[in-house]
């Protein structure tokens, strides 16, 4: 029995590891990109199921390892918070949102895929603007509920065409290793050392 999948693809296996890749499918009269899913209908326009507060199962269909879909604990639509950083050198570029779906397709197929909460549907980060982000590695959170993805960014992470979604820094009073943590604002305008 075949597992749940976008219809237009089938599980491959290779040295041990197996990932789902595609076949060609027409899509307005182009083709997919090499092995990066692309959910069909049935699969993109299911909205999310409601499931209160402590949601405990998937929103979508979803082909994820039921042993990591076990350990996420999601919001009510069935999301788990994904930090994106470069892998390299640390810095985090953005945050986005995966379901039990896009993860699976995250650590199949190497290319970070989210759920846009606005469109309802699965996007490849760079498959419109070639920007994209090769997968390194992914971790979950102690509690479940986020997960930090490594990747080789290319091009710009954020939409605005800035390498990081982090470019507006706001005023914060710095802290030190031993502050209380209540000794208010630095009114000098000075960093503490």
């Amino acid at each position: 029995m075949r597992p749940a999948g976008p219809s237009n693809a089938f599980l491959k296996e290779s040295h041990g590891t197996r990932a789902w890749a595609t076949s060609p499918a027409p899509t307005g009269g182009a083709e997919q990109s090499d092995a990066v899913p692309v959910p069909d209908a049935s699969v993109a326009d299911t909205p999310p199921r409601a499931t209160g507060p402590a949601a405990t199962g998937p929103a979508r269909p979803s082909a994820l390892d039921p042993a990591i879909a076990a350990r996420l604990r999601r919001t009510a639509e069935g999301l788990v918070a994904a930090v994106v950083r470069q892998h390299d050198s640390g810095e985090v570029l953005m945050v986005a949102w995966m379901d039990d779906e896009a993860l699976h397709r995250t650590l199949t197929t190497g290319r970070a895929t989210y759920w846009s909460r606005s469109r309802r549907e699965y996007w490849v980060k760079g498959a419109t603007s070639g920007h994209h982000q090769y997968v390194r590695s992914v971790a979950l959170d102690c509690d479940g509920d986020a997960v930090l993805v490594s990747v080789d960014q290319v091009g710009a992470a954020c939409h605005t065409g800035s390498g990081s979604c982090f470019f507006t820094v706001l005023p914060a009073t710095v802290g030190a290793p031993g502050d209380s943590g209540d000794a208010g604002p630095d009114l000098a305008g000075e960093e503490r050392r």
